[in-house]
C-alpha cells in the first residue's frame, strides 16, 4: 500500500515530468532535463525553503536568551521547557519549521534516486502516462559527453563542495552568543563530515543524483544570499 502511494504521488509524477522535459529540450539532453526538474522542485519548495532560513536565524537570535532561561531554571526541567516554549511564542518561532524542509525533501531524493536508477532503462518506461509520447530509448547523457546513468566524480566532487560552501553561509553567529565546545564541535562536524559524506556516497551512485544535487544546493546557496540581504 505504501509502495503504491510512493509510485502514484511522487516516483510517477517525477519520471513522467523528467521524460516531458527530455523530449521538450532542443536536442534530447538528459542532463539538461535534470536541471529544468531540479530548479522547477526547487521553485515548488522555495516558500518552505525561505521559511526555515528565516527560522534558523531567529533562533539564533533567540539563542542568548534561551541560555539566560537554562542557567536561571537549571534545576527546574519542567518551568525550563515552558519558559523557552512562552519565549519561543512570544517571538513567533516555530523551532521545528528549520528542519520541515529537509523531511520533505527525503522521501523526493528517495523517489529521484528510483527515476535515475530505473527510469533511465527502456524496461521501466511502462510506467509513463498514456498521453506520453512512448520512447524506445533514453540517451542518458548531460551535453553528450557525461553518461549520467554511471557514477562520475567531477559531479560527485561538485555535489560536495557546493554543499560546503551552502553549510558555511548557513551557519548563523550572533555576537553576544558564545558557542560551547559541543556546539563547535557539531557545527564542524556538519561542515565537514557531511560533504565527504556525500562525496562517498555519490561515487557509487548515478551521476544523475550527483548533477541534482550540485544544481539543487547551488540554487539554495542562492536563495541562502537572498535571504541573508533581506533586513
Amino acid at each position: 500500500m505504501i509502495g503504491q502511494l510512493f509510485n502514484l504521488i511522487l516516483y510517477q509524477p517525477l519520471f513522467n515530468i523528467l521524460i516531458g522535459l527530455y523530449e521538450f529540450v532542443p536536442g534530447k539532453d538528459f542532463g539538461v532535463a535534470v536541471i529544468l526538474l531540479t530548479i522547477l522542485i526547487r521553485l515548488l519548495l522555495y516558500p518552505l525553503s525561505v521559511k526555515a532560513i528565516k527560522s534558523q536565524k531567529a533562533l539564533a537570535r533567540v539563542q542568548p536568551m534561551v541560555k539566560e532561561i537554562q542557567e536561571k531554571y537549571k534545576n527546574e526541567k519542567e518551568k525550563q521547557a515552558a519558559e523557552i516554549m512562552a519565549l519561543y511564542k512570544k517571538e513567533k518561532i516555530n523551532p521545528f519549521s528549520s528542519i520541515l524542509p529537509l523531511f520533505i525533501q527525503l522521501p523526493i531524493l528517495i523517489a529521484l534516486y528510483w527515476v535515475f536508477q530505473k527510469g533511465i532503462d527502456v524496461v521501466y518506461l511502462k510506467d509513463l502516462y498514456s498521453f506520453m509520447p512512448h520512447l524506445t530509448e533514453i540517451k542518458p547523457f548531460l551535453f553528450g559527453i557525461v553518461d549520467l546513468s554511471k557514477p562520475n566524480i567531477i559531479l560527485a566532487v561538485l555535489a560536495s563542495a557546493f554543499q560546503y560552501w551552502q553549510a558555511k553561509i548557513s551557519v548563523v553567529k550572533h555576537p553576544k552568543q558564545k558557542k560551547s565546545d559541543i556546539s563547535n564541535m557539531m557545527e564542524k562536524q556538519m561542515l565537514y563530515f557531511m560533504p565527504f559524506f556525500t562525496l562517498l556516497i555519490l561515487l557509487s551512485l548515478p551521476s544523475a543524483i550527483g548533477l541534482y544535487w550540485s544544481v539543487s544546493t547551488l540554487f539554495m546557496i542562492c536563495q541562502q544570499y537572498i535571504v541573508n540581504k533581506e533586513k
